[in-house]
């Protein structure tokens, strides 16, 4: 695999090339019920046509109302960011004609966003902060979303779905400080955690509540910016880091052959992992932008943006510099703090009264791999944090040992019992009774008199054997460090 921190660089027949990315993401503020000028809907998977406003649908003398619910979330996205909130913006007309846009224009803002320049810290190695980048935050801007259309299998007949017309949108568009795939795929997971935990938008890429325009030019190292491509609508970070891929490498060939970079949108084609043209790419006068004349401007007092800043949660960052302060390392801590869900039954498991070093290896181990192995996610956990807390209160305190806390966590998840009452009915609890392991040690010691002698030979190794059979001959039931003590004592 490639190292994701060293240069990524594209050789070509007359030396290296350097990829520049940067991406537009368009995130739906799933966080409203309804949308951005209407209140219309925004479920996923209704019927086509079962989410559609009037003002959704462009019928005479319908005008748009803003969505306040919608601008606070957007306010408060930027706040995360570290980004200017402008206190004075406006809506815009974006005109052209499609069959999945009624109206004949989008609502955006072009020439004065709600949000101005932030930025996004990346990490390319999570044990490795020297891998840091920043990620430059040009603008947000809010604007509704378009229709969909639908096309039957023989192409003879398309329909429109206006379901998604009117839907709001963050469109979060990035600096193009990128250099790789692995850094535009850190940024877009950074990113979309970053908006999970603020809560604006959900994140699923599949569904399309979150997408990215991915802009792609190269240039030999130091020169300045090349002609720049356009890929539409890609869903995943997956596909997001296989078009830069293949784009940078498809634009390397084509310089090289004596060919032009033409500015263009593009699409991706998953299937096979290429982009092919759609169409040229526009420049902001095809659209004859100008301000919107059924919408006041926006603006924004000191206390709005205060109570949006005040209602933000512990973001990412935080989070991993509060855990790595409490002795959990940092690849555990940027493990648990990636995924909104995973931070938040962390930190109930913690406010249980659980270890945070042996927490997150528990859990980054352990609760992780259960997961895997049933097909579950982290909000569908069968464990509740509580019960995990006194799981791994019973080991701390050696009521049990690591290894029979495996048995009891299989068996809490098949019954869901608690972790105490599993070790009292079952007499599961760790002894330490000398006599007892004694018994044991000489009778694996008298079974094995071979490796007694190769141990002793000068093949210190075999001691892990001889603590693996005397925990077996005791049902996993003595206490490890007991057994270790007794071993040498017998063994040296």
């Amino acid at each position: 695999m490639a190292d994701a921190t060293a240069p990524f660089c594209i050789s070509g027949a007359t030396g290296e090339w350097e990829v520049v990315v940067g991406l537009e993401v368009h995130a739906q503020i799933t966080a409203t019920a309804s949308k951005l000028f209407s209140g219309a809907a925004t479920a996923y998977g209704a019927e086509p046509n079962t989410q559609v406003s009037l003002v959704d649908a462009a019928m005479p003398g319908m005008l748009p109302v803003p969505n306040r619910e919608c601008i606070r979330q957007a306010v408060r996205t930027g706040l995360a960011l570290d980004a200017v909130i402008n206190r004075w913006s406006r809506f815009d007309r974006k005109n052209y004609f499609y069959a999945d846009l009624p109206q004949g224009y989008q609502i955006s803002q072009l020439f004065h966003p709600l949000v101005g320049e932030g930025e996004v810290e990346i990490l390319l190695d999570e044990n490795d902060e020297a891998t840091a980048r920043r990620i430059g935050i040009e603008r947000i801007h809010v604007e509704q979303d378009a229709g969909k259309l639908m096309h039957d299998q023989h192409a003879t007949m398309s329909y429109v779905d206006l379901n998604r017309c009117g839907v709001a949108l963050m469109e979060i568009v990035s600096r193009p400080d990128m250099r790789s795939p692995a850094e535009a795929g850190a940024y877009l997971r950074k990113l979309r955690a970053i908006l999970r935990y603020v809560g604006s938008c959900d994140g699923n890429m599949e569904e399309g509540s979150m997408r990215a325009d991915v802009n792609v030019s190269v240039r030999r190292p130091g020169e300045p910016f090349g002609t720049r491509t356009e890929t539409k609508n890609v869903n995943s970070v997956r596909f997001v880091m296989a078009t830069i891929e293949h784009e940078a490498r498809r634009q390397v060939d084509l310089i090289e052959e004596g060919g032009t970079i033409v500015q263009e949108t593009r699409l991706f084609d998953p299937d096979r992992g290429v982009t092919r043209a759609l169409r040229s790419k526009e420049d902001a006068h095809d659209y004859r932008y100008f301000p919107d004349p059924d919408l006041l401007p926006l603006e924004l007092d000191e206390a709005f943006v205060e109570e949006c800043r005040a209602s933000l949660p512990e973001l990412p960052d935080a989070k991993r510099k509060r855990y790595e302060g409490v002795g959990i390392t940092p690849y555990n801590a940027a493990v648990l703090t990636a995924e909104v869900e995973t931070a938040r039954w962390f930190d109930a498991l913690l406010e249980a009264g659980a270890a945070p070093a042996q927490a997150a290896n528990w859990v980054a181990a352990e609760l992780f791999g259960a997961l895997n192995r049933l097909g579950k996610s982290m909000e569908e956990c069968p464990v509740a944090p509580a019960s995990a807390s006194e799981l791994l209160g019973l080991v701390a305190d050696k009521t049990i040992s690591t290894t029979l806390s495996k048995q009891v966590f299989e068996i809490m998840l098949e019954t869901g019992e608690g972790a105490a009452e599993i070790v009292e009915k079952r007499g599961l609890k760790q002894t330490s009774d000398t006599g007892a392991i004694d018994a044991a040690v000489d009778q694996v010691l008298a079974a094995n008199t071979d490796k007694v002698e190769q141990y002793k030979s000068g093949k210190p190794q075999l001691f892990g054997f001889f603590v693996g059979e005397v925990m077996k001959a005791m049902a996993g039931k003595a206490n490890p460090q007991v057994v270790n003590e007794r071993l040498r004592a017998k063994l040296d």
